[in-house]
């Protein structure tokens, strides 16, 4: 079985280390780079070409949108899932037109988080 791979991104060092810890729990998922702003996301995207990109909605560098645009058109492979604490539309929305494939709200339960990283790392792969 190929393993899954995952870039994390997000300023808050804690949640990277907690999100790398539960993702490299998982049989089959490796967090192949992890990042503490954008910019740093989408030069480690285009280094890594990673199945899966968790990235923070607001982060420095531009934030989550810039960082989905940039990994879309650097690493057009890598399935984007936006984690953040903010739930309105409008960000939602803008987001998605930035090329993020889902939205998980920070709080979400690991177990949310796990399959979320492996639908979408299906869909890359498929």
């Amino acid at each position: 079985m190929t393993e899954l791979s995952v870039l994390i991104s997000d300023d808050d060092v804690m949640i990277r280390d907690v999100l790398k810890e539960v993702l490299e729990s998982e049989d089959g998922i490796a967090v192949v780079a992890v990042a503490g702003d954008a910019d740093e996301a989408i030069r480690l995207a285009e280094r890594h070409r990673p199945a899966v990109a968790v990235l923070d909605v607001r982060m420095p560098g531009g934030g989550g949108a810039r960082a989905a645009r940039e990994i879309a058109r650097r690493s057009p492979g890598t399935a984007i899932l936006a984690f953040s604490a903010y739930a309105d539309r409008s960000s939602i929305a803008g987001l998605a037109a930035a090329g993020v494939t889902e939205y998980l709200v920070k709080g979400a339960p690991n177990t949310a988080i796990v399959e979320a990283v492996r639908r979408l790392g299906r869909q890359a792969a498929g």
